[in-house]
């Protein structure tokens, strides 16, 4: 298959992924905002993004099983159709009127059970297209494309909503998803492994298969665990910043202040495109889990927007290395054609901190940490005096919380040798030109 590698024909398939994340992430954006200012809970807002996620999440090992045994082209584009269809859904119902939230619901949730599909094709097809030496470049346009969703999108989304509507942002977002479509029509072949004769049994066997890849890679795992717990914090700060600077501030503010923070990704995901990192993947993981940590726990101390947008800056700068770090390192330790179903339970493992805090972020902002950062709550005169106090200090005081215990989650990773060793074996990798993957360590 050394033939069919072919950066030129990744970059065509990651510019329709690019432009199908933008469009995404104007929509999750303008949706979360519009679910908040119905009601002014973050819990509903909180709502669409857990069921914009929860669905693909638990969809995506099907869609690895997909992703292996047929065409990752074709597993793509029916991926993005049926994304858009969730979307034109929403549509139809705000071109009648003003639609109670749980048709939002209802079509943001059927809009992610086919990312659950297309997002493992996806993940697998730069295997098929990449060499060994091309994955971490890969890895960092892959970031550069997610980057766009708060890069371009945010900023974008406010615009839309400030001069036009809701509805012309959803519009925008399903031509994305057409363009999306046609770049990966334009690749006719190398997007597809070539089947293995086991690949014809049941499902469940070629599941088990994938978990069996994970699990017996004992680096793999923990690494796969360690990641989740980190997950768990940073859910909370993607579900609550826009309710924290909304309780100050408007969502044109707000998408201002996302994309400025976006800056931050797009640099690094730049250096990381351009750039060799060398193989210090672990140390590399590690530090940009304590960056993201410290900027998390300064996102909590103040409602300053201008210190707001710089501790942003600094946790997104600090993202695309933690996500190329996991990347390579789990990419070069499985077998390509165990990818599709591997990266669809990673895609589980990996993400069920998200999940998990998706879920409980909203009613622990509105019941629990905001009254106790009200002007007479309980934590008013002690912690209130560092960080201030009144409407959405609370969802602050869970930021310094969770900034602080990623940092913890950090040191704590960097003192397991068996993930260490995932890093030695990349390196053998790059030094033999051949492919160990799948070793037990």
């Amino acid at each position: 298959m050394d033939q069919n590698k072919s950066f030129h024909k990744f970059l065509i398939v990651w510019i329709g992924q690019l432009l199908s994340m933008v469009g995404s992430g104007l929509t999750g954006f303008a949706l979360g905002v519009y679910a908040f200012e119905r009601t002014e809970m973050a819990t509903n807002a909180a709502l669409v993004t857990l069921l914009s996620f929860l669905p693909s999440i638990l969809l995506r090992p099907i869609g690895g099983i997909l992703a292996d045994r047929f065409d990752r082209r074709l597993m793509m584009i029916i991926g993005d159709l049926g994304s858009a269809a969730g979307i034109v859904f929403i549509l139809a119902f705000m071109m009648l009127g003003e639609p109670e939230l749980w048709l939002i619901y209802a079509g943001v949730t059927l809009s992610s059970i086919f990312v659950g599909i297309q997002s493992p094709a996806y993940k697998a097809s730069a295997t098929d297209l990449l060499t060994e030496d091309q994955y971490s470049k890969g890895s960092g346009l892959v970031q550069l494309a997610e980057s766009s969703r708060f890069l371009l999108s945010p900023f974008l989304a406010g615009l839309i909503m400030y001069y036009f509507s809701i509805k012309s942002v959803l519009i925008i977002d399903i031509a994305t998803f057409v363009l999306a479509v046609l770049t990966v029509f334009v690749i006719k072949k190398q997007m597809t492994s070539t089947p293995r004769a086991e690949e014809s049994g049941h499902w469940l066997k070629e599941l088990r298969d994938g978990w069996q890849a994970i699990v017996t890679n004992r680096g793999v795992f923990l690494l796969i665990l360690m990641i989740s717990l980190v997950t768990f914090f940073l859910g909370f700060l993607q579900t609550l910043i826009g309710p924290m600077v909304l309780f100050f501030s408007d969502a044109k503010t707000l998408g201002t202040i996302q994309s400025l923070c976006a800056v931050g990704m797009l640099i690094s995901s730049l250096v990381l495109g351009m750039f060799s990192v060398g193989h210090r993947y672990v140390d590399i993981l590690v530090s940009g889990l304590v960056v993201a940590g410290i900027a998390f726990f300064l996102l909590g101390t103040t409602t300053n927007i201008y210190f707001i947008t710089f501790a942003g800056f600094l946790f997104l700068a600090a993202l695309p290395f933690v996500n190329m770090s996991c990347d390579v390192l789990v990419r070069t330790n499985i077998p390509n054609e165990k990818q599709g179903r591997v990266w669809g339970i990673v895609g589980i493992l990996s993400q069920l901190g998200f999940i998990v805090a998706y879920g409980i972020s909203g009613p622990l902002a509105d019941h629990v940490f905001n009254p106790l950062l009200e002007n007479d709550g309980l934590l008013a005169s002690t912690v209130g005096q560092l960080i201030g106090t009144g409407p959405g200090r609370g969802i602050g005081f869970m930021f310094v919380i969770c900034g602080i215990l990623v940092v913890i989650s950090a040191l704590l990773l960097s003192r397991i040798q068996s993930i260490r060793t995932l890093a030695l074996n990349v390196h053998i990798n790059a030094d033999t030109g051949q492919n160990r993957v799948g070793e037990q360590f």
